[in-house]
Parts: C-alpha cells; sequence; structure tokens
C-alpha cells in the first residue's frame, strides 16, 4: 500500500498538526471498506476508542486505497464548535484531489495539515496538554 518512508512523513504530519492543539489526529488504512466509508470511520472511531478523549476533540481520517473511499469523522466535541458544516468535505475533497492524481500519502498529510489548522483553532494546545492517543498511521491487518 504505502511504503516506509511515505508512512512516516503521515506520522510526522500528524505530530506536527498536535503540536499546535490539544486534538487528536489518527490516520487509519483499511485493506478494504465494504460500505458506506463515513458509516465504517464511525464504526472504527469507537472501536479504536477515540471518543474517549477529555475534549472529546478526536478525528479518524479513514482511508481505503484498494476500494478508493475515504471519509472523515470528527467527534462531538469538534462537531458543536466548528461552524462551517461543511469542513469535513472540504477537507475529504482536498485529498481526494491528491488521491486521483495517485498522490496518495501527499492527500493524506494535506488532509492532516487542514483537520490540524481547525483544531487549532478551536481547541490551541494546552500547557497540561497530553498526547492521548498513539500518532502511528494505523494499517489495518
Amino acid at each position: 500500500m504505502l511504503k516506509k518512508e511515505e508512512l512516516e512523513k503521515i506520522t510526522e504530519s500528524i505530530r506536527i498538526a498536535e503540536s499546535h492543539t490539544s486534538g487528536e489526529i489518527r490516520v487509519y488504512i483499511a485493506r478494504h471498506c465494504n460500505g458506506e466509508p463515513l458509516e465504517t470511520a464511525y464504526k472504527k472511531f469507537h472501536q479504536l476508542k477515540m471518543n474517549n478523549t477529555k475534549l472529546r476533540n478526536g478525528v479518524l481520517i479513514f482511508i481505503s486505497i484498494t476500494d478508493h473511499k475515504a471519509a472523515i469523522f470528527g467527534d462531538e466535541g469538534i462537531n458543536e464548535t466548528v461552524r462551517n458544516k461543511n469542513f469535513w468535505n472540504e477537507a475529504l475533497d482536498l485529498m481526494l484531489t491528491h488521491f486521483k492524481n495517485e498522490e496518495i500519502s501527499l492527500g493524506i498529510t494535506k488532509g492532516v495539515e487542514k483537520v490540524g489548522n481547525l483544531l487549532k483553532e478551536f481547541y490551541p494546545i494546552a500547557d497540561d496538554d497530553k498526547n492521548e492517543l498513539d500518532n502511528e498511521v494505523i494499517i489495518e491487518e
């Protein structure tokens, strides 16, 4: 799917994005997505217990490269705060633009940056911030 170097760049983009926010971003790459990607992202979000963050400000970027499907799911804390209800679609469209050009890792890092900027706006980094979720890309086996 993705090379080790590409995965490292994505992980680094998550680390950089989270260095400016108390929000949490995870990237999940699935082998297949049998159904609606947003529904699958919702299920994965809860399976990964991302809804247990202190401020409910976790975001899951879900991608099935094989099936050409992707979705972004934000926890209720973020969704209650974000004024632009089309934001998730805008971030997803940015990613898909790169995906169509076969720039998968670049698309993911651009999506992470865009989500990170939103989180920074509403959830700036706190003095006592703790990284509540691992930054490593999750690859479904």
